[in-house]
């Protein structure tokens, strides 16, 4: 009895140094190597794509840098690391990246497998694009049976199209590529009749055919698609960081705190702004996070708030032109809605 209990005791306490050792380790890493290694796309225009220079842009991209502003102090300490799906979850296992935050759907199945989802920073879901010259007179999805389809692999959108055609009883073709840009470069050469994918990456893949006018996306929604950053279970401390840059991002917005106005706001007598922006008598809120508590105004300072993010990448400001809706705050009839930082 007594050796099972000593048993016991040291396996309780082996877990507990298992436990005390992973909540310390990437953040120690990462300052340790100076810089964040940021999982993101392999190119999706206005989410995270390089120019012809390699220098990274989109709304991805900008998640990235908010958060080595947060850890830094400096958006550009962050290096990134373009992934296909198929790649992506490996990567960030293996301990490749640091922080996926590359359009990646929150499910069960990935939830419990050894990752943890810190947030949803777009709300999407799946649709589908057509060659409105090719398919003249095809105006819902409901009309594709007998299509060929093109998807990458992979992807809950493989599954969802797969469930979505067998429930509505039609016949489909699927044509299946394991890098995103090859399953652009199928669908633009017309070796497939339909293009199916997250609806925001459709209107981003739109912009990159031979001749984005003939193309037209579907009105049909087929699933719900929570997109957000991802780590590794068993890091406390990491998720946390990862979670409250997101949370800051909105906070901000809400506040009315902008890239242009934050270092002017420091000085608000606003008992809220001074406690989200470190300025709060004996606020320890940024050294919990095992941050420095002006770490919102390195983020705005490096990105801006959320709405700028969304507007400047993906909103009125940029070539995609993609309305807030369901993105938008709280306030305005959307779902992003930030916890208190307090």
């Amino acid at each position: 009895m007594k050796n099972l209990v000593l048993k016991g005791t040291l396996a309780v306490s082996a877990l507990v140094l298992l436990a005390t050792a992973a909540s310390a380790g990437t953040l120690d890493d990462v300052k340790k190597k100076g810089f964040l290694q940021c999982g993101v796309n392999t190119g999706l225009a206005g989410f995270g794509a390089p120019n012809d220079k390699g220098e990274w842009s989109g709304f991805d991209v900008d998640y990235c840098r908010a958060v080595a502003a947060a850890i830094f102090g400096d958006g550009t300490k962050v290096k990134f690391t373009p992934l296909s799906a198929k790649d992506r979850l490996p990567a960030l296992q293996s301990g490749e990246i640091d922080v996926l935050i590359r359009n990646t759907t929150w499910t069960l199945s990935r939830d419990t497998q050894g990752f943890d989802f810190t947030g949803v920073n777009y709300f999407d879901g799946q649709g589908f694009m057509i060659n409105s010259k090719k398919l003249s007179g095809i105006n819902s999805a409901l009309q594709l049976s007998g299509a060929s389809v093109c998807v990458q692999a992979g992807t809950t959108t493989e599954l969802n199209l797969a469930d979505y055609f067998k429930a509505n009883k039609m016949e489909y073709n699927p044509v299946v590529f394991e890098k995103l840009e090859e399953v652009n470069a199928a669908y633009d050469s017309g070796r497939c009749d339909v293009y199916t994918t997250d609806q925001s990456g459709l209107y981003s893949i739109r912009l990159t055919l031979s001749a984005p006018d003939d193309h037209v996306v579907l009105p049909e929604i087929i699933s719900k698609e929570p997109l957000g950053p991802v780590v590794r279970q068993g890091d406390d401390q990491w998720a946390d960081i990862i979670r409250w840059t997101h949370f800051a991002l909105l906070t901000a917005e809400e506040l009315g705190i902008t890239k242009a106005n934050v270092e002017e706001l420091t000085k608000s007598d606003s008992p809220e702004i001074k406690r989200v922006l470190g300025q709060e008598a004996n606020t320890k809120l940024g050294t919990d996070l095992g941050l420095t508590n002006d770490w919102v105004v390195n983020i705005v300072k490096a990105v801006g708030n959320y709405g700028e993010v969304f507007e400047n990448n993906i909103g009125a400001g940029s070539k995609l032109k993609i309305a807030r809706g369901i993105n938008a705050q709280w306030s305005k009839g959307g779902l992003q809605y930030a916890m208190p930082i307090r």
